[in-house]
Order: C-alpha cells, then sequence, then structure tokens
C-alpha cells in the first residue's frame, strides 16, 4: 500500500512515411463513385422505360420495331435491325432495319435485304451474346452488299419467346466511337428478355384477335340472290387492335317482290356486341319476312321483342323497301337513329336522304316511327353505311359526309360490288370505328 508505484508508460510511434490520399483527391474519387452511380441508374432507368414502352404495344410489327429503337436509344447506337428466323430457325425470314437515312436507303434501293449469312448466320446458329470489334476482320464477316453504309462495331443478341428463339437484334456503331462494352451487353440481353415476352404476347393478341374477327365475319350474312336487284356489301374491322364491331346490314327478296335492305350499329366495341349483333340480324329478318309491313311498324316489332327477350345494348339501324310501280320503283323506308342513305343516280348525281330520324333501337319503345317514301328510276344506286365511314374526331361530319358523297359520284359508272371496295378504300373517317357498306342497285324497270 505505502509503496510507489511506477507510471505507466507513454508509447511513442514515428510517423507513417507513405503519404495518405490528398484531400482533393478522396473527394475527387468520391465525385467519380457517385456520378458513375447516377449512371448507372440512369440506365437502370432508361431499361425500365424500355420494356413498359415495349410492353404497351399489342400489333406485332410495332413491337418488333419499338424493340429495336428502344435498344439503339439505351446503347446510344446509331443503326439496329431485328431479324425474325424462319419455321425451320435457319435463317431471317423478316428482316427490320431501323437507323438508314434517306440518302442510305436509296442507295440500297433494289438490294435483297439480309437472309442470315455472315455474321448474323453465325449468331443464328450459335443463340450467345456477340460483340465484334471490327467487323471487316472477324473471320465470319461476309462484306456488305453495294450501297451498304460501312459499319465497324456489332453486338448482337438472340430474342427468344416461349423457350424458341425467335430472331437477333442487331446494333452497330455507338455514336461516341467506342465499342460496345460488356454493360451494354447486359443491357441489350435484358432489354431481349423483356422484348420476348412482348413479342409472345403480341403475337398471342393477333392470334385470338383473329379468331374474334372471323367469328365476326361468320355472322355477317352472305348476301342471297337479289334478281332483278344488284346488291354488294363490304366489312371492314377497325384500326385499333383491342376493338370488335357490331356493325352489320342484310337485304333480302320479299314475297311481294319488294326487296328489303337494312344497315345497323350495336353500340360497343367487343364480342357482346357481335353478338348482339347477329341476334338483332336475325330477328329483323325473320319480322321482314313474316310482316311485309312499312318499314316503320317492322323496327317496333323489332324494338319490342328485343327489349322482351334480351338485355342487348343500344343500336341503330336504317330499313328499307324497294317496291316496284308501274313505271319504276318506290323506295320506303324508316330510320332508328341511323345515318341517312345516300342515293347515286348513274349520272353521277348524289343526294343524301335526310328525314325525320326515329330513336334508336333500346331506348323507348313506346315512340312511334316515322316512315319516309321517296319515288326512284331504275338504275339508281342506293348505299347505306355506318358511321364508322365517315367519323372523325377532328373533322365536322357533315363536311366527311360531302367528300364521301363525290367519291360515289365519281364512281357513279362501277358496279355495287366495285363502289363499295371504292368508298371503304376512300373512308373519311379515322379508322378508329369498323365499317360496314351495302349497295343497292334498282334493274330499269319492274
Amino acid at each position: 500500500m505505502g509503496q510507489n508505484q511506477e507510471p505507466p508508460r507513454r508509447e511513442w510511434r514515428l510517423p507513417d512515411p507513405r503519404p495518405g490520399p490528398h484531400p482533393d483527391t478522396a473527394i475527387e474519387q468520391i465525385a467519380e463513385q457517385l456520378r458513375t452511380l447516377v449512371r448507372a441508374q440512369e440506365r437502370l432507368q432508361g431499361v425500365l422505360g424500355a420494356v413498359m414502352s415495349i410492353s404497351r404495344e399489342l400489333e406485332l410489327p410495332v413491337v418488333l420495331r419499338r424493340v429495336v429503337t428502344a435498344a439503339m436509344e439505351l446503347v446510344d447506337a446509331r443503326y439496329g435491325a431485328l431479324g425474325v428466323l424462319d419455321e425451320e430457325k435457319k435463317a431471317l425470314a423478316r428482316f427490320i432495319p431501323v437507323g438508314l437515312s434517306p440518302e442510305e436507303e436509296a442507295a440500297l434501293e433494289g438490294v435483297e435485304l439480309p437472309h442470315g449469312h455472315g455474321l448474323l448466320g453465325h449468331l443464328i446458329h450459335n443463340p450467345e451474346p456477340l460483340r465484334v470489334e471490327n467487323i471487316p476482320s472477324h473471320p465470319h464477316s461476309a462484306g456488305f452488299p453495294p450501297g451498304h453504309p460501312p459499319m465497324r462495331t456489332l453486338l448482337g443478341v438472340a430474342i427468344s419467346a416461349r423457350g424458341e428463339i425467335y430472331g437477333d437484334l442487331y446494333l452497330s456503331d455507338k455514336r461516341n466511337g467506342l465499342p460496345f462494352d460488356a454493360l451494354d451487353e447486359d443491357i441489350v440481353v435484358a432489354l431481349a428478355g423483356a422484348a420476348g415476352v412482348a413479342i409472345e404476347n403480341a403475337r398471342l393478341f393477333g392470334q385470338v384477335r383473329a379468331g374474334a374477327e372471323g367469328f365476326q365475319r361468320m355472322l355477317l350474312p352472305r348476301l342471297p340472290d337479289l334478281r332483278p336487284f344488284t346488291g354488294a356489301a363490304v366489312y371492314r374491322p377497325a384500326t385499333a387492335p383491342e376493338q370488335l364491331g357490331g356493325d352489320w346490314y342484310d337485304a333480302i327478296l320479299l314475297p311481294d317482290d319488294a326487296c328489303a335492305a337494312v344497315i345497323g350499329d350495336v353500340v360497343g366495341h367487343d364480342l357482346r356486341a357481335a353478338a348482339a349483333m347477329a341476334q338483332t340480324r336475325n330477328m329483323l329478318r325473320a319480322l321482314l319476312y313474316d310482316r311485309r309491313t312499312p318499314p316503320s311498324l317492322v323496327l317496333g316489332a323489332l324494338d319490342r321483342t328485343l327489349h322482351a327477350i334480351t338485355d342487348n345494348p343500344v343500336a341503330t339501324a336504317c330499313l328499307a323497301r324497294v317496291e316496284p310501280e308501274e313505271d319504276g320503283w318506290t323506295l320506303r323506308w324508316s330510320t332508328a337513329g341511323h345515318l341517312p342513305p345516300l342515293l347515286v343516280r348513274p349520272d353521277g348525281r348524289t343526294r343524301y336522304l335526310y328525314a325525320e330520324p326515329g330513336l334508336p333501337l333500346g331506348v323507348d319503345t313506346g315512340q312511334p316511327r316515322p316512315d319516309h317514301t321517296r319515288p326512284l328510276r331504275g338504275g339508281t344506286t342506293v348505299v347505306f353505311f355506318t358511321d364508322g365511314l365517315v367519323e372523325h374526331p377532328a373533322r365536322p361530319i357533315d363536311v366527311c359526309m360531302d367528300e364521301l358523297a363525290r367519291v360515289a359520284a365519281a364512281h357513279a359508272d362501277r358496279s355495287p360490288d366495285e363502289l363499295c371496295r371504292v368508298l371503304a378504300d376512300n373512308r373519311t373517317s379515322d379508322g378508329h370505328d369498323d365499317i360496314a357498306i351495302l349497295a343497292l342497285r334498282l334493274p330499269d324497270r319492274p
């Protein structure tokens, strides 16, 4: 207790002779790491945006081109292309180039598109990512055709759909002049995986839509023999890939020597509208053949029947009867909220049969329906059509209808079949809705 304790010894160390990083250098290193992180984040966001952009499309040609443009943007490539393999997976059946200038496209005019030789063929038979720093010096390079722009670097990635190679994505010449690196390859491989899913979705959607459209066409009638009248009809689906339609038409000869013609449009753009269209058309045909009464009474009976035994959506229709007279013909018609028919005379004069329209079918069965009458000369063509032919969101409908009348006048000498096709080909609408056209030409005399 009483002994003096020795004070603790303090150890002295010489400073490390190796100099540490200068503070400015350390800050610059941290800043560079942050910049690299930001660039990586931006590229990741670019990949996600490209995937979302591709997955929103349902039309296969649009999807394929969007895949190429998205890949070009992600790696800043000057040129891009997508080659679709044939059924045997041995050659290219389609080739979609992107990035060529108008002058470069003109220089390649008449040159056959690649079928899968050289480096393209190498990627077909070896579906692994391929990076080439000098295309001409690569042992599998087959050279370029005359007029082809010079290309030096290449990044090729296979695209698979449902476990099978669908095609190959080709990118060439980064705009900064550098070769493609491993990060570029990783990004394009990730995009190719999403592209395969989008391509398969588009293919499946196309199959479903083709089946639905075929079903809808099966529901539309083939016009029977209408002699002595001449009839023709044409149907065109909407350009929007997700839409079906409820447009329909029909024409039949009646036992009293009259010819009945009808055109209609069920509200909606789906299979329910198409099924309702077929149901409405069949009911109307039975009522027409049985009653042979004025069109207004037939439409009234149809409206009450639909209301009583179906839950079909609202529909518009125009029903007409062409009746023989001693010295010509009489047209009797009634409209259920539909556009008026167009008369086309043999000399090219045209006239819309504007008249009081009744209510659409499915609105109010208690309201009376008006009938209208007009004498017609032999050789006159009565054209019935749906609003998909003349509706444009950016143009007044009367302007579109005037243009339609001018087209009809310029082709008044055509057969009803040719006239229907000309009117459909020269539609004044924007194509958002389906189109049905029915033309009935009167003989010279009863």
